[in-house]
């Protein structure tokens, strides 16, 4: 009897340690292909800083096996709405510009005045408030400076609910302070359409030339353009007042780009994101994140 017991506590011993090998096995696996794709996402972050790597080029996805891999995708800044810019001097036309964006997000009157008032008040460097926005209190502190994060809308008040979508900040930046203005080759659609003169017909030509036959921006097949005014002839704003108007809203060409890069290992998944002033054969890094 009493070897048949040490017999079973022997076995339990063996069952126990086994186990616990299988499970720092299965940990240090896993942990393995964690660091293989943050490295993968890294290379593809690497390649797409290379100067002679441009949107759509094939070197920005790569198959390192059948289960390793890494995606990379370059898009211009450029095509995001600048806050900072917009704010700046309360100029109306710009100002216009975000409200036309919120009402397209189907934001009412109310609320959007909200926003921009409050948007507004955050900025400014006194402690008048306006008509319809907030001021210092108790619980509440402005930072009465320009923003350096676009993250930090979600501590205005007005615009919880708006920056609490997914994907909310897809459209803005603070990332293009030497050349704020939009670029037309990358505004997404509810960018153009914010614009003054351009109407759902227009835009959605205007795209249709500009993804080429793929319909997507920043490939191989997209339209290349070589000036503003052949931009603007495409959207079909030809006469003089209509450039003049447009000329201190749009550009071309911004060289500011964001790279999001993926990299995978079996299951494992991590991306890189960061953002990059391409000037020379030297790229400026502004940020950069992992997750």
């Amino acid at each position: 009897m009493l070897a048949l017991w040490a017999l079973f506590l022997l076995s339990a011993m063996v069952i126990s340690w086994a186990l616990d090998i299988d499970s720092r096995l299965s940990l240090t696996g896993s942990a393995n292909r964690v660091l293989d794709a943050e490295a993968l996402a890294c290379s593809g972050a690497e390649v797409a800083l290379h100067p002679i790597i441009k949107p759509g080029s094939p070197n920005l996805v790569r198959h390192v096996s059948d289960r390793k891999s890494y995606e990379a995708r370059i898009t211009g800044e450029g095509g995001r709405l600048n806050i900072n810019w917009i704010v700046a001097g309360e100029e109306p036309t710009r100002l216009e510009i975000l409200r036309r964006y919120l009402e397209n997000k189907g934001i009412d009157l109310n609320e959007r005045e909200h926003m921009m008032d409050c948007l507004l008040d955050w900025v400014d460097g006194d402690d008048l408030v306006r008509l319809n926005g907030a001021e210092a209190s108790d619980d509440y502190q402005p930072t009465n400076t320009l923003l350096s994060r676009i993250d930090e809308l979600k501590k205005i008040k007005g615009w919880e609910e708006f920056t609490s979508n997914p994907g909310w900040d897809q459209d803005f930046t603070v990332n293009t302070q030497q050349r704020p203005k939009i670029d037309l080759a990358w505004a997404s659609r509810d960018v153009l359409l914010a614009i003054p003169g351009l109407t759902n017909a227009l835009v959605d030509r205007f795209l249709e030339l500009r993804r080429g036959k793929d319909g997507i921006d920043g490939t191989a097949d997209d339209m290349h353009f070589k000036t503003i005014g052949e931009m603007l002839a495409l959207l079909g704003l030809t006469t003089p007042a209509q450039s003049q108007e447009l000329s201190g809203l749009v550009d071309l060409n911004v060289p500011v780009f964001r790279v999001v890069s993926v990299g995978r290992s079996s299951e494992m998944r991590r991306t890189v994101q960061f953002v990059f002033v391409r000037t020379g054969s030297v790229p400026q890094l502004i940020n950069w994140k992992e997750f």
